[in-house]
């Protein structure tokens, strides 16, 4: 079974950039979605603010 929740930890796998800034990434995203602090991000809110296919972001995440 697939995780669906991201973790900030998982971001700079994903993109390359430093963990600093994956945290600005998150809060973005969290931002948009009108999320609190403590809610998770989904797999599916990461590919849709990155403009990445979700299945190439499952296969990273497992």
């Amino acid at each position: 079974m697939q995780r669906i929740c991201i973790y900030t930890k998982d971001i700079p796998i994903i993109t390359g950039k430093s963990y600093r800034y994956c945290r600005t990434i998150m809060k973005n995203i969290r931002k948009i979605n009108n999320k609190e602090k403590h809610q998770p991000v989904s797999v599916f809110e990461l590919s849709n603010y990155l403009g990445i296919d979700v299945q190439e972001v499952m296969k990273i995440v497992k």
